[in-house]
């Protein structure tokens, strides 16, 4: 008697085949069988017409927070994904000395965009250690979930007020053995940041960011010590272009790790191949000192709100910084002043990558308004408006957000939608130096929605635009992950494999649209979109979406490294 059988839909196992028509048998949580199955079951679904996938893996996220509110992670259920991976950039939860929670909160709101009233009510933080983090979540998510110890927290936790320094020996000895005491109680691995985008709530730059050289291969090196581990790392030049000592830093962390290293994000378009072949580059060179870089790269482009008035990417556009934290109408009156615009404008078309599109002010959609002036701009184009006002488009910008009071929607639309940027893209995909991610599902939660890359792979790229066959694209969103962080027993639709499955239908699956919904803890506001033709997400044989609706089940596994994970080596 098996707990489950899936009938007749088109099994897509990941491993980059092409569907096959089979019956789905699960018992204990795990596939048992798979083919024409006979046996009885305690239920039956019928999967006809409807793909069955391994459930979807995001590498990239920070829920480390939501899932104390929102066990279920919503919405990357909705759109098929069953394990999540957080404690990114460096910025983890734990560990934290009992009196300074509120540092960690402060910093998260600022440098991740989580609410800080949703983190002061939406979690105990009743935990010091990172293993009791671990063990305060589980039993009570939906997803499966693993967690990186970030530097910014094992910065704090060592040294306190003074992280906004060079550690001292005895320091950075501590700091070795608090991560040594993290990774064996299950964290994945040694996630840091050095870019210069990221600030704590204190507008000063986050802990890690004080690190030397020394100290970030001394806690690399102490990842080599834990069976299933990696790294994750970002730095300046994720978001431009690396550094010979950028790229020489993250060959060395990997090697002296033994472990790969994954950075975030790769940007891929028709117009910068010298740029993503420099970035990539990054894994040549690892390679040639025994270790592995691999490069996360989003796979859709736009869905980004801005704004004047809240912590966004434009306060780290080149040279904005001071302007753009100026209190309110000292900013206003910068921003209407015409030399300073001017300056503003010079200094943001320097920028590149993300930063460059972004200053693309023409390509800007403008969303919500709020000021009689602005009556009826709501989903035109800056450049439109521009021209009919006769007008540079950044002049015609700045004159939008002041009568806002700054608190205009922006929606940047990247230009770069040609037939040529996506197969530019679609085959880099593919490139054993890249895996697809990059979401940060969990954070900046009232300016994106990232986990809706799945079902956009699903409907856009794979039906649309034909740029990818049904089974390549499961494969990039499941055994890939999957292989790189040594998951065990999952990404696959295989007998003895953990029955963490999605039932979709590849002619109707795609993201609903962005929409704001205020459901956080304070009645914070946060963006959100749904998916369609996701019937069934099931993790351990459970159920917890159907027909888009979360089940309040909880199956889902808190991921320990060695245990859940195996080691991969570069």
């Amino acid at each position: 008697m098996f707990d489950l059988v899936i009938r007749g839909g088109a099994v897509v196992d990941g491993t980059g085949a092409e569907p096959v028509v089979a019956d789905v048998a699960v018992s204990g949580g795990r596939i048992a069988e798979i083919g024409q199955v006979d046996g009885a079951a305690d239920r039956t679904v019928d999967a006809d017409g409807l793909a069955v996938a391994p459930g979807f893996i995001d590498p990239h996220t920070h829920y480390d927070a939501q899932l104390f509110w929102d066990p279920a992670a919503t919405p990357s259920p909705m759109h098929g994904v069953t394990t999540v991976l957080g404690g990114n950039c460096g910025f983890s939860l734990a560990p934290v000395n009992p009196d300074d929670a509120r540092y960690l909160q402060e910093m998260m709101a600022m440098v991740e965009g989580m609410p800080l009233p949703a983190l002061e009510q939406g979690l105990p933080w009743d935990w010091e250690t990172f293993g009791q983090f671990l063990d305060s979540l589980d039993g009570n998510t939906a997803v499966n979930a693993g967690f990186l110890v970030g530097h910014s927290a094992l910065r704090r936790y060592v040294m306190g007020s003074d992280a906004n320094q060079p550690a001292s020996s005895d320091q950075l000895d501590h700091m070795v053995q608090a991560l040594h005491d993290g990774l064996a109680a299950g964290g994945m691995g040694f996630s840091t940041s050095l870019a210069h985008t990221h600030w704590d709530g204190d507008n000063e730059p986050v802990p890690s960011r004080f690190s030397s050289t020394e100290e970030v291969l001394a806690l690399a090196g102490a990842v080599a010590d834990h069976p299933g581990t990696w790294l994750e790392f970002i730095t300046s030049g994720c978001l431009s272009t690396f550094s010979d000592e950028e790229i020489n830093l993250m060959s060395q962390m990997s090697a002296r790790a033994q472990r790969p290293l994954n950075w975030n994000v790769l940007t891929v378009s028709a117009d910068t191949k010298d740029r993503t072949n420099h970035q990539l580059g990054a894994s040549d060179a690892a390679a040639e000192v025994g270790g592995r870089i691999v490069a996360l790269s989003m796979p859709t482009i736009g869905g980004l709100k801005l704004s004047f008035a809240t912590y966004c990417p434009l306060y780290n556009m080149p040279g904005w910084k001071d302007t753009m934290n100026l209190p309110r109408d000292e900013k206003m009156a910068a921003l209407a002043d015409p030399e300073t615009r001017r300056w503003l404008n010079e200094q943001a078309q320097t920028g590149s990558g993300g930063f460059y599109h972004m200053a693309q002010w023409q390509n800007i959609e403008i969303g919500t308004t709020h000021s009689p002036e602005n009556d009826g701009l709501t989903g035109r184009r800056v450049g439109d408006i521009a021209a009919e006002r006769g007008q540079e488009p950044f002049d015609t910008l700045c004159d939008i957000v002041l009568a806002d009071d700054l608190r205009t929607d922006l929606w940047p639309i990247n230009a770069d939608d040609s037939e040529e940027s996506w197969a530019h893209r679609t085959e880099h995909w593919r490139d054993p130096r890249v895996i697809v991610g990059g979401s940060d599902a969990g954070a900046h939660l009232d300016r994106m929605c990232g986990t809706r890359y799945f079902t956009i792979i699903l409907g856009d790229i794979v039906r649309t635009r034909g740029l990818l066959p049904l089974g390549e694209a499961v494969r990039l969103m499941t055994d890939v992950p999957a292989r790189l962080f040594g998951l065990k027993d999952r990404g696959r639709v295989a007998e003895g494999w953990h029955a963490d499955l999605v039932l979709f239908d590849p002619a109707t699956v795609a993201s609903d649209p962005i929409e704001a919904r205020t459901d956080l803890p304070g009645d914070c506001m946060r963006l959100f979109a749904g998916a369609q033709g996701v019937h069934r997400v099931l993790v351990a044989g459970t159920d917890i979406v159907v027909d888009g609706q979360v089940t309040g089940a909880t199956p889902g596994t808190v991921l320990r490294s060695g245990r859940d994970t195996e080691t991969v080596l570069p």
